[in-house]
């Protein structure tokens, strides 16, 4: 299982795919998988066997010119390429964007099955993604049926299917307490031009609902450090032209990035979650985690959007930004009770392991 070198597993914050193999792994081994589990130094993940070149997560190289950066991917991959010659490995399955595809393919006829996940927007990397051909023996895998719709041929023609997200919110869902409810909406996310903080703000005015937006301005965790932050980082300059004009402390309001408990209860005590995509979301953990805590969800029918929530049971959706507003005005009909019900039967970890399970199943068996 090859999380990367970027954040240790499971992160201390951020970290999308970090959280979804810490959310994976144990599962796994409770199946009885034995996972050998490439990572950086300082992961606490209890693994069968770690494999790390870092010591710790290097994710503050990504913000570095190229050339000072370019060495991080390949000297991780080395190090599992290494332990992979050992040659008691069944399954490689990985989760670093474009360099673990390649180092896949890599490995030749002679060499493990490998699966894979592919967690970004498929439209990305054309040049590679455009002429892949691993053969027989790579394969990948989407975290919606939507998103393998936007990959190119060659790479559509290694999909073995999709598996949903997964969070540990959801596991016993149905057996939790009502929470409060507050009269905010919440968009919880990074905040960038496809997640659209600025619809949900210009909406919150025009039809009068509060909202709450968290998550980081690219790299800026809290008003006091976006006060400093870099004038041409593209997200800063969103912030500033498209969205700060409507955060008025009141009616709209950013809290910065806020994890773990408080993040929980944040959306758990909000009216609806609130998704004004601009995108198509290829995987959707907040809207999973949403429904794990009983917060329906409001948004654009878009990306993985409709797999993920019923309409006028779990949620309300929409194609018209101009109708998504409206909707925040029927959000209250939705039962509480309904959305941790569809999370703990189909958004728990132990799901998300068994169609990972069977997807290693069919690959071990066809090589």
């Amino acid at each position: 299982m090859n999380a990367g070198p970027w954040l240790p597993v499971p992160p201390r914050g951020y970290g999308g795919i970090e959280n979804i193999v810490a959310t994976l792994v144990p599962e796994l081994r409770a199946l009885g998988i034995e996972v050998v589990l490439a990572t950086v130094g300082d992961s606490t993940l209890a693994a069968d066997e770690r494999v790390h070149t870092f010591p710790s997560g290097q994710f503050e190289m990504l913000q570095r010119p190229y050339n000072q950066a370019c060495g991080v991917v390949p000297a991780h991959q080395a190090a599992v390429v290494r332990r992979v010659a050992v040659g008691d490995i069944d399954l490689v399955h990985d989760h670093v964007e474009a360099a673990g595809l390649t180092m896949l393919a890599a490995f030749g006829a002679g060499g493990p099955p490998g699966l894979q996940t592919l967690h970004w927007d498929l439209r990305k990397h054309p040049e590679l993604y455009g002429s892949f051909d691993g053969g027989d023996r790579v394969r990948v895998n989407g975290v919606s049926a939507d998103q393998l719709t936007h990959a190119p041929e060659a790479l559509r023609r290694h999909a073995i299917g999709h598996v949903h997200l997964a969070t540990p919110l959801a596991v016993d869902a149905d057996r939790r307490e009502s929470h409060e409810k507050h009269g905010y909406a919440v968009v919880l996310g990074r905040i960038n031009a496809g997640k659209g903080q600025d619809l949900a703000a210009e909406l919150a005015h025009r039809h009068g609902f509060d909202l709450v937006l968290a998550g980081p301005v690219g790299p800026y965790h809290t008003p006091e450090a976006l006060a400093g932050a870099d004038p041409q980082n593209p997200d800063v300059r969103f912030w500033r032209e498209k969205v700060a004009p409507h955060v008025d402390g009141d009616r709209v309001r950013w809290v910065g990035t806020v994890a773990g408990d408080d993040r929980d209860a944040l959306v758990a005590g909000a009216r609806a979650a609130l998704f004004p995509l601009r995108w198509n979301e290829p995987g959707g953990t907040a809207v999973v985690e949403a429904l794990a805590l009983g917060t329906p969800v409001v948004g654009i029918a878009r990306g993985c959007l409709p797999e993920l929530i019923e309409h006028g049971r779990t949620g309300l959706l929409t194609t018209d930004e101009d109708e998504l507003g409206a909707l925040m005005h029927g959000v209250d009909a939705i039962s509480e009770a309904e959305c941790r019900a569809e999370a703990a039967r189909r958004f728990t970890p132990a799901v998300m392991a068994a169609g990972y399970a069977a997807l290693y199943e069919r690959m071990v068996a066809s090589a």
